[in-house]
């Protein structure tokens, strides 16, 4: 779920879940390609396959069958982290060194990879007295079937988008 939903993509669970969980199969299809054929582009490929199955999921489930809007349910850009991943396999051809330094920047890459598109949606706004994030107004207009309100936590001015200090320690522990 912290990836399906723009106002779930914050500073400190976005940045930390997402990367543990979406390293593995990158991380499984480069010792195979490496092993049989020495060829450093494992964690690219199945990336792109993933990133083409979420986009199709996305876009057929989320925005099809909901009508939930395709800029409130993009998929994280997962690209750079595995094309560093691969680069690192290939100039160092060490598993290790890879799995240290590949996988630290795998974690650390995720949030500056995908703020370009995260960024406009964390601009402050003020909605009925209150300032929230444009991310948090879609995620308060656009009701979601099981999501109780306490989950989506709306502070009341504190502006929680801009990170602060949150972002580099959560990703910093993802990686």
């Amino acid at each position: 779920d912290w990836d399906f939903w723009v106002d779930w993509k914050d500073g400190r669970f976005w940045v930390t879940v997402v990367p543990i969980v979406s390293v593995a199969y990158p991380a499984a299809a480069q010792a195979f390609f490496w092993e049989k054929f020495r060829l450093p582009f494992g964690a690219t490929l199945v990336t792109l396959g993933v990133l083409a199955g979420e986009w199709a999921n996305r876009y057929f489930n989320f925005v099809g069958f909901t009508y939930f809007p395709i800029n409130f349910v993009w998929p994280t850009i997962l690209l750079p982290m595995a094309l560093f991943l691969d680069a690192m396999l290939a100039i160092s051809k060490s598993y290790g060194l890879t799995a240290v330094m590949g996988g630290l920047m795998y974690g650390l890459l995720m949030y500056p990879a995908n703020w370009p598109l995260l960024s406009a949606f964390h601009v402050p706004a003020e909605y009925n007295g209150v300032v929230m994030s444009l991310a948090d107004i879609m995620g308060y207009q656009y009701v979601r079937t099981g999501t109780p309100e306490y989950i989506r936590m709306i502070e009341k001015g504190t502006l929680r988008t801009f990170g602060k200090d949150v972002v580099p320690v959560s990703a910093f522990f993802s990686a």
